[in-house]
């Protein structure tokens, strides 16, 4: 039995170039820029529609353990990114049950 894996990016360039009817070096170049400009947006919130969004969130300091010794250590707040994966991404990959009546 075969293992599945994740796209590669060039996978994902070969997908798109098929799909578009553009080369594979210019879908994978609008790969690129889009990452690029994810990066560049985050800090305000970066959607793309229908997968979901990344946000910028700031953590509180917090007390935390060392897992090795299990002494109390301080954790300094931060910023950190997220992504919040849309509502219809979640229906796409996982479908709702419906409920019995």
């Amino acid at each position: 039995m075969a293992e599945k894996k994740a796209m590669t990016k060039a996978q994902i360039a070969d997908t798109l170039a098929g799909n578009a009817g553009i080369t594979k070096k210019l879908a994978g170049q609008i790969l690129d820029d889009l990452a690029q400009l994810a990066y560049k947006q985050a800090k305000l919130g970066f959607t793309i529609p229908g997968i979901g969004k990344l946000v910028l969130v700031a953590r509180k300091a917090r007390m935390g353990r060392n897992p090795q010794t299990g002494e109390a250590i301080k954790i300094p707040a931060k910023k950190v990114v997220k992504f919040r994966v849309a509502k219809a991404c979640k229906d796409a990959v996982i479908p709702v049950k419906k409920k019995k009546e």
